[in-house]
């Protein structure tokens, strides 16, 4: 709907205008998101309940988890039910709450990233250091640094997208609301707007992306002089958070770091960065770790004993 020059309502377009590819993305997306809690969860729980939070990797781990858990969860329950809607709409301010906490919680992961990685940096290149400088009031500052880069970022697309004016068509074509969708509907010139966003949103990711780079690469030089047995476990350590790294940010950038255009394949590479990264980041993090999978199997042995009982 429409009143004056003041959108009150936006339609989104979705994935496929098919109802047939439709009903079989809404099986699809339901079993991932209830894959995405369901592990995230018990990441979360195993962790807390465990010697392991008192470790600065799973305590970053499980916050990891956390933010995940709230990210796919600002877009893809909408999704999923939109894709049974015969008119997919969102209003205005619940279409600026999404972008606000989307950007929120993922420019958090992003910095939790970050910390993993300055993490695993300390652990293999300071060994001897590692108790000292990842102290728990460093891992609690490295979070709450986290928190505020997050809301910093998010209140810089937030103030950016509420500021401008929509005057119609009201329709997105994308399966939720972000800032490049809703500069195509705006009714003033968006070019320094769009600079502001690639600014805010791609140079973010790529300086975190090359900072990470550079931490790994150091990294694996480092380990280069280490024991066949401790070189794979270094290597066993710092591969899953790199499979994590890689879901995450390639597609990221894909989107971000060019012009401020929309291109009909962003809503695919949106998926991996809302759906597929979350619900694939407590495998990666528990096939090849010991240490959590045991902290899970305890878990369960609790819960069943419980039961039992």
């Amino acid at each position: 709907m429409e009143n004056g020059n003041n959108i009150t309502e936006f339609i989104l377009l979705g994935l496929s205008q098919q109802k047939e590819v439709e009903i079989l993305c809404f099986f699809l997306f339901f079993l991932c998101y209830i894959a995405i809690l369901a592990g995230n969860l018990l990441i979360m729980i195993s962790i807390t309940c465990s010697q392991l939070i008192n470790q600065p990797m799973y305590f970053f781990l499980s916050f990891l988890s956390l933010s995940d858990l709230c990210y796919t969860s600002t877009v893809t329950p909408k999704l999923i039910i939109d894709l049974l809607a015969e008119k997919k709409t969102i209003s205005y301010n619940g279409c600026m709450i999404q972008l606000f906490t989307m950007h929120f919680f993922g420019g958090i992961e992003v910095f939790i990233l970050t910390g993993m990685a300055y993490d695993r940096y300390v652990a293999i290149c300071k060994p001897l250091h590692y108790t000292v400088i990842m102290s728990r009031w460093k891992c609690d500052a490295i979070v709450a640094a986290s928190c505020a880069g997050g809301f910093l970022h998010s209140f810089g697309q937030f103030v950016l997208a509420i500021l401008l004016p929509y005057c119609g068509p009201n329709e997105i074509d994308h399966y939720f609301c972000d800032v490049y969708p809703l500069l195509k509907l705006a009714c003033t010139d968006t070019s320094r707007i769009g600079l502001l966003v690639i600014a805010n949103s791609g140079v973010m990711g790529l300086v975190t992306f090359v900072v990470l780079l550079i931490s790994y690469a150091v990294i694996l030089y480092t380990i280069k002089s280490y024991s066949k047995e401790n070189r794979n476990k270094a290597l066993s350590t710092c591969s899953s958070h790199i499979t994590v790294v890689a879901l995450f940010f390639a597609p990221l950038l894909f989107i971000y770091i060019r012009p401020a255009t929309t291109l009909p394949e962003d809503k695919v590479f949106a998926l991996f960065y809302t759906i597929i990264a979350p619900m694939l980041s407590p495998l990666i993090y528990t096939l090849r770790n010991m240490e959590m999978k045991n902290a899970i199997k305890k878990l369960c042995s609790h819960i069943i004993g419980r039961r039992g009982n």
